[in-house]
């Protein structure tokens, strides 16, 4: 029997400052560290080059944002990923003329760029007032075929849709990818998260029989706002699930991370193909999902 196509993924976890170089040189030392360990393909967390800012609305947070091309964070990726061999999505801040965007930047294991994903789905809530600084994402959802494997990158609030995951194995995605920033709620400090959170991409992995990759941060961060400060504490538990949704490993909420785990992807894809959901889908009866309220599909 011939050898399965073997890739090994991980996702990184750690605790950012508002310094950027000092967050990309954590970032970078924790993608060597992943690359010692056999790492193809590294997760970074969400906007991991400072404070995961939208917790205020704040005008002055917008020079945080950098235009996609020649970005000197993406560009330093690009060598360490031309260095290791590896493949290192880049998430940042993307300054577009006037627009601006929670966007993924794709580096293959050569240095090359593969293109983009800009967040399609932008949270409003306590906390995370993400639809002060980002425009939606106009990409669509895509897949990016690298050296090790068809990927499929979504951002932190889309890993709530499924309709997100689907797409992206619809195009062939063998693997999903999540980078992320979530943690306390700060109106509500019973509520917590976590599990929820990990649940709904568990699910995502075995009702599309892919395996997933999700990167969060740690730690307290705290913004100041004109009406005193926000705080949010970022509860990690970064972690990879296997193709039925079964956790194969995990962080916690305290140390950082550097997770890996090893998928044979050509047996993923025999039982994917064998269990049916993708032969046994209908879509001419789910065109309710092109409408709001459940009323007047489009034909």
């Amino acid at each position: 029997m011939e050898k399965g196509r073997r890739v090994v993924v991980s996702a990184l976890q750690f605790a950012c400052t508002d310094d950027v170089s000092t967050n990309v040189a954590t970032a970078e030392r924790l993608v060597r560290a992943a690359h010692e360990k056999g790492a193809n393909i590294i997760l970074i967390q969400e906007l991991f080059e400072g404070y995961y800012f939208c917790q205020a609305q704040r005008e002055d947070f917008f020079q945080r944002a950098k235009p996609y091309k020649g970005h000197p964070t993406i560009l330093r990726m690009q060598k360490l990923a031309k260095e290791l061999g590896v493949v290192i999505p880049v998430s940042f801040f993307e300054e577009a003329n006037n627009a601006h965007y929670n966007a993924v930047a794709i580096i293959d294991a050569d240095g090359t760029d593969l293109g983009l994903y800009r967040k399609s789905h932008i949270p409003d809530s306590p906390g995370y007032q993400e639809k002060f600084y980002f425009n939606p994402g106009d990409t669509g959802f895509k897949v990016f075929q690298t050296k090790f494997a068809k990927i499929g990158i979504a951002i932190c609030w889309d890993q709530w849709f499924p309709e997100a995951a689907r797409a992206m194995v619809l195009q062939g995605a063998e693997i999903l990818f999540y980078p992320t920033a979530i943690g306390s709620e700060p109106q509500d400090e019973e509520l917590d998260s976590r599990d929820h959170w990990r649940r709904v991409m568990q699910g995502h992995a075995g009702a599309n029989l892919v395996p997933i990759v999700a990167s969060n941060r740690i730690g307290k961060e705290v913004i100041e706002r004109q009406h005193g400060k926000s705080e949010i504490t970022f509860y990690g538990n970064s972690f990879i699930a296997g193709p039925t949704g079964e956790i194969v490993t995990a962080a916690d909420d305290k140390e950082e991370a550097v997770l890996v785990a090893e998928f044979d992807l050509d047996k993923i894809k025999s039982k994917r193909h064998s269990w049916g959901i993708f032969r046994d889908r209908r879509p001419d009866l789910y065109k309710v999902l092109l409408t709001l309220d459940g009323n007047n599909p489009r034909l």
